[in-house]
């Protein structure tokens, strides 16, 4: 038989809705392609309200004929994911539902399939078209800004490229920074040395970091200068040569400090900033760097900002539903008390007055 399924398109006797035979090359087995009690076909029952029945390795779906051809389109998605070694799970079938009916002409077997790093048979890799964009364009660019909310895997793919570029010796160390900005809540003195002190700040990139790299080589590796993760106060009059730098939780730094950071820039080193501009905990009154760097640098080569939305959380779902929720509440507080500040001039009219 084919390798690719065959389709029979024909019309019930319920007039609009039409049944659709789909064959599945026999050696494809059914249940890797379907999985556990046939959750895969409760997926796509439930999305496109379509029914689905299977005969041997034979789908039959009966449903609108829109519905049928993204179901046609889908299995075959699943069929590629499946040949490629990877077990289609209930999250990889919604992420795959969901680039099919977003309407563009991305491949969900593409967008799934792209591995980044593995280690000990987990891979990391991207789970929605944004995030394959966002990846893609760490890989084409100088300077990638990551800007969506919690839960998108901005930084989680960060680490995960700047530790694929250290085993392929693109580059020669990483450098992880944050701002040691405290999120709504003063943590007071903290005991013990200077790791100990800024431990808590660092604490999500060195958990990102032990999931890509052996937990026991990281001091070695820290303690010979290939791997450094540092307060972004220590970046000051530095140049970085050769390394892939990392700023998370830029939307906390100062104007000032975005500017300072950027020009640490050396030969043959990358840059990926992330951060969520609707979660700033710097002081009432602070401009946020990360907001006004999308003004500054808007058009300069080899500078891309990708955007991910909570369409891209691979968290609880819930995470997503929150996302949204907040999103509306301070839509609507907006509308009812719109600022009442000045507005400030536009970056590049200042520059080109200067």
């Amino acid at each position: 038989m084919a390798d690719n399924p065959v389709s029979d398109a024909r019309l019930s006797s319920d007039g609009p809705r039409v049944s659709t035979t789909v064959e599945v090359p026999p050696q494809v087995p059914m249940v890797a392609l379907l999985g556990p009690r046939d959750e895969v076909l409760a997926i796509i029952e439930r999305t496109l309200a379509s029914d689905i029945h299977v005969r041997g390795n034979e789908i039959t779906i009966t449903g609108r004929a829109a519905d049928n051809a993204i179901a046609i389109r889908l299995i075959e998605q699943l069929l590629e994911i499946v040949r490629s070694g990877q077990a289609i799970t209930p999250d990889a079938v919604s992420r795959a539902m969901g680039i099919l009916t977003a309407g563009g002409n991305e491949s969900p077997a593409e967008v799934l399939s792209l591995n980044i790093l593995s280690r000990r048979g987990k891979s990391i890799r991207p789970r929605t078209l944004h995030q394959k964009h966002y990846v893609d364009a760490i890989d084409r660019n100088t300077i990638t800004f990551g800007i969506g909310p919690a839960g998108t895997g901005k930084t989680y793919l960060a680490v995960a490229k700047a530790v694929q570029a250290l085993q392929s010796k693109q580059i020669n160390r990483i450098i992880l920074t944050r701002p040691a900005v405290e999120a709504g809540e003063r943590l007071g003195f903290l005991p013990g040395t200077l790791f100990d002190k800024i431990d808590p700040y660092l604490r999500p990139l060195l958990d990102a970091l032990h999931d890509m790299i052996d937990p026991e080589s990281i001091p070695r590796l820290t303690q010979a200068g290939t791997i450094e993760v540092a307060p972004l106060a220590y970046m000051r009059g530095r140049t970085l040569n050769d390394a892939f730098i990392i700023l998370d939780e830029a939307q906390n730094t100062t104007a000032e400090q975005m500017k300072m950071f950027l020009t640490r820039l050396g030969f043959g080193s990358k840059m990926v900033i992330t951060g969520d501009v609707t979660q700033v905990d710097l002081p009432g009154g602070t401009t946020s760097g990360l907001r006004v760097v999308q003004d500054i640098l808007d058009g300069v080569e080899d500078v891309h900002f990708a955007t991910l939305t909570s369409a891209d959380v691979v968290r609880h779902r819930l995470v997503a539903d929150i996302v949204d929720a907040y999103g509306r509440h301070d839509a609507e507080t907006l509308a009812a008390h719109p600022p009442t500040t000045v507005p400030r001039r536009d970056a590049r009219s200042s520059r080109n007055q200067r």
